[in-house]
């Protein structure tokens, strides 16, 4: 196999999601708005759906 990028994993994607998520992460501002968004949305009508998807992701959790 030649393409290194893809061989043990796509370091490039790697790479960008890290420098995207720091990036988001130092943005204060960004970061307020969502964490706003997120208790909206918890405490709006997708409270039930979030909840449901929160124990689907928990029961597939290892430990």
């Amino acid at each position: 196999m030649t393409d290194k990028v893809h061989g043990e994993g796509n370091y490039k994607a790697a790479r960008d999601y890290d420098e995207a998520t720091s990036a988001f992460a130092k943005d204060k501002d960004r970061v307020e708005k969502a964490a706003e968004e997120a208790e909206d949305a918890l405490d709006g009508d997708e409270a039930g759906a979030l909840e449901r998807a929160e124990a689907e992701g928990r029961s597939h959790a290892k430990g």
